[in-house]
């Protein structure tokens, strides 16, 4: 009877996985959608239908919160996202899961009366408006609102306690994104997914509502195995009582936590998006219809933790030259996000974060530079001062000579961006060619042919520089 229960949850999985594309709300094509962009989404799903919408509160900087209501059913199940502003995945996936909802008249009618029926769903999409604003992690206040569930300082945890607290829903569901440079375990892949049933206590108890927790992520991590295998993992579960996680597993609510990682190729998270699609789903059906019960908790603790041994790109086994002397290193780069003043845009600046023998970490991205030299990159040898002497210049001769770094003074910098090439605040040129904390701004040489360019952490193996999107920088 398992076995049969199993492989029915499998292929509803995958025919959710399937069918995401018909309900994927298709103006959300980006990460860095704000409040003003949301309100029309949740506009359009007013009226008859299952979903109810409402205003439940408002953000320090007084952006209305809102709520979507769905379902008649006994069982009470609150889900959240953004929290943290700047983590919305999951946002992408409660919208699509909305045009889910009300839907009708396909091969999913059965399961969507289930859940509607059994289940009474509240789901606030966005609870930190004003972060989502800037795109950023913490409240217009600057509190994590993730460690403000004792002092209740931020109107938006204050809110979050009102509806756990009134709604007394069975299961909550806190959504979220994580680092991508997260792996699973020591495996060096990639963690796309995490789960975590979180602590109510310091000693880590597992009772009846966490137990639950762990049975309902048991039966969401096989469920998206078939998907991403050997890429999901778990958190550390030591109790932090500050967090809203872990109090609201301690008052009650089977806290559910879901992490959106990092899938390469997926820097807007469409694909991750629509895993969290299914593994909500997933849950929900099981919540439903109660199988979660059947689930061994042995399953949950199988699930690797998570690692901290990625990098963007690790290059292994480059030389450099020390005092006159070779040395052989391992580079670890990360390239970070930065926002700039356009609503939806952003930058990369990149950095070197750690030199030596990083023999037991992996790479997003791997350079064998064995027998490679790392040398730095030319320097144009005059400054530019406008827009009209930028665009003069060859790049492609300049790359072929090794020359990465252009002097530029403010006003023409505007003309290369995009491009792959380092420019110089005012001619200031960099420690070269390798330290910690600085931009890699490289080249990798065999003897005195180019192998690879880099520039803010970006490569090419190819003089011509094509693909180097979002690499230029300034310093």
């Amino acid at each position: 009877m398992a076995t049969t229960r199993s492989a029915s949850a499998q292929d509803m999985a995958r025919r959710l996985y399937d069918a995401h594309e018909t309900y994927k709300q298709q103006a959300l094509t980006h990460r860095r959608f704000k409040h003003r962009d949301m309100v029309p989404l949740l506009d359009s799903l007013r009226g008859p239908g299952p979903l109810a919408i409402s205003q439940v509160g408002e953000s320090l900087e007084k952006r209305a919160i809102y709520q979507v209501k769905a379902g008649t059913g006994p069982v009470n199940v609150l889900l959240w996202s953004q929290m943290h502003g700047d983590e919305a995945t999951a946002t992408m996936a409660l919208f699509d899961l909305f045009n889910f909802l009300t839907a009708s008249g396909d091969e999913f009618d059965s399961l969507r009366q289930t859940i509607l029926t059994k289940l009474t769903l509240y789901a606030v999409p966005m609870l930190n408006p004003d972060g989502a604003e800037r795109f950023q992690r913490r409240t217009a206040s600057d509190i994590d609102m993730n460690r403000d569930a004792l002092r209740l300082q931020t109107p938006e945890g204050r809110l979050l306690k009102s509806l756990q607290q009134s709604l007394k829903p069975l299961v909550g569901f806190n959504l979220h994104d994580q680092n991508p440079r997260y792996s699973v375990g020591h495996s060096g892949q990639q963690a796309v997914m995490s789960f975590l049933a979180t602590a109510y206590n310091p000693a880590r108890s597992v009772n009846d509502v966490r137990r639950r927790s762990m049975q309902l992520i048991a039966g969401m991590n096989r469920a998206l195995q078939q998907f991403i295998p050997g890429q999901i993992a778990r958190y550390d579960d030591e109790f932090e009582p500050r967090a809203f996680g872990d109090n609201i597993q301690k008052w009650g609510t089977t806290l559910v936590l879901i992490e959106s990682g990092g899938y390469k190729g997926d820097s807007e998270k469409m694909m991750i998006r629509q895993l969290n699609f299914v593994a909500i789903l997933t849950a929900l059906q099981s919540i439903a219809e109660e199988t979660y019960a059947q689930e061994n908790t042995d399953d949950y603790a199988a699930i690797p933790e998570n690692g901290r041994n990625l990098f963007d790109v690790l290059i292994r086994n480059a030389t450099t030259i020390r005092n006159g002397k070779p040395v052989r290193v391992d580079v670890g780069i990360n390239r970070y996000e930065v926002n700039t003043d356009s609503a939806r845009s952003y930058k990369y600046k990149s950095t070197v974060e750690d030199l030596g023998d990083l023999s037991t970490f992996s790479g997003l991205e791997e350079i064998d530079a064995t027998g490679l030299t790392l040398t730095a990159a030319g320097v144009q040898n005059y400054m530019t001062a406008s827009a009209d002497e930028l665009q003069q210049l060859n790049l492609d001769s300049l790359r072929e000579a090794g020359v990465l770094l252009i002097r530029t003074s403010a006003a023409g910098r505007a003309v290369l961006a995009g491009q792959p090439v380092h420019l110089l605040r005012d001619g200031k040129i960099p420690a070269r060619p390798l330290q910690l904390g600085q931009i890699p701004t490289f080249l990798l040489k065999d003897g005195d042919r180019i192998r690879y360019w880099f520039v803010n952490g970006f490569w090419y193996a190819d003089a011509a520089g094509a693909g180097w999107e979002r690499s230029a920088v300034t310093e």
